[in-house]
């Protein structure tokens, strides 16, 4: 799939994010070997893989006669998303000004616990400023605090704070993200997915090649929101292209979205395969 290897685990949750839940939210297995083999997952892979999320709580099935259907559980729905808002919506307004800072404890004996806090801390956007401190401009501390329970060995202290004025905030930003390596990852995807908008527009693919394109675009684009912590303008380099590339992620996404869905319809019996067509380009028919 071209930007690099899509995991079949991964595949499901996409699978289900851009079409399955307009599809009733759930699919027959046979049904979804089919989808999963466009990606050349083969036949024994999507059962196993399908058993295992079923196993770890992602998945639940029932059984129609011979066929069995799955479905994502309701926290695989919440997990997916937290993702989704993640890749396609970005914050708008002015920023206030404050930052929001998370100081941990953890006893050394737990380090899965910190591993996954750092894990959680940097998912929403935190970036780290010193050990066991985390800042981020967005306020996003009671979803740290909501993913914690009492048997959690963490002790957490947030606050609310400001520096000494706008020279500061963008030091801070330096200190806590790697802005300029995020910077060149940004120039290099736009290069390779700019290029494509004419023919994205024109219609040129169709069928499988659509539903693997916008499959490896989601893949590719996504890799990002675990690493850009989203800044305000005020605190972003001048030469910032995360936001031209975002620009260029929605534009593309939606752009293949008809002959991609087209595809999964004929795939899952709903209707034939229409073959290339110039995908709809209005914004109220893009679907996340």
């Amino acid at each position: 799939m071209g930007g690099g290897v899509v995991k079949a685990r991964s595949l499901v949750f996409d699978l289900f994010g851009d079409y399955l839940r307009y599809q009733g939210g759930e699919v027959r297995l046979r049904d979804l070997i089919a989808l999963m083999g466009c990606f050349g997952v083969a036949e024994t892979s999507v059962r196993v893989v399908a058993t295992r999320l079923r196993g770890e709580g992602w998945l639940e099935s029932r059984r129609d006669g011979r066929a069995t259907t799955y479905r994502l559980t309701e926290d695989a729905w919440r997990l997916l998303d937290v993702g989704r808002e993640r890749i396609f919506d970005r914050a708008a307004g002015p920023w206030d000004g404050q930052w929001h800072m998370v100081i941990y404890s953890v006893p050394e004996a737990d380090r899965a616990v910190r591993d996954q806090l750092r894990k959680k801390l940097s998912w929403l956007g935190f970036g780290q400023l010193a050990p066991s401190v985390w800042i981020s401009p967005h306020d996003r501390l009671a979803r740290v605090e909501e993913d914690l329970t009492e048997r959690d060995p963490v002790r957490l202290d947030v606050f609310h704070s400001r520096s000494r004025g706008a020279e500061a905030d963008r030091e801070l930003a330096a200190r806590a993200w790697d802005l300029e390596a995020l910077n060149r990852g940004y120039a290099e995807w736009l290069e390779r997915y700019q290029a494509r908008l004419d023919s994205y527009q024109a219609g040129a693919l169709a069928g499988r090649d659509a539903l693997v394109e916008r499959m490896r675009l989601v893949h590719d684009y996504r890799l990002f929101p675990f690493r850009d912590p989203d800044l305000p303008p005020e605190l972003l380099p001048g030469d910032w292209l995360g936001r031209a590339a975002h620009e260029v992620f929605l534009r593309a996404h939606d752009l293949l979205r008809a002959p991609a869905e087209a595809h999964v319809d004929a795939l899952l019996g709903g209707s034939p395969d229409p073959g290339p067509v110039a995908a709809p380009v209005a914004e109220n028919a893009r679907r996340k």
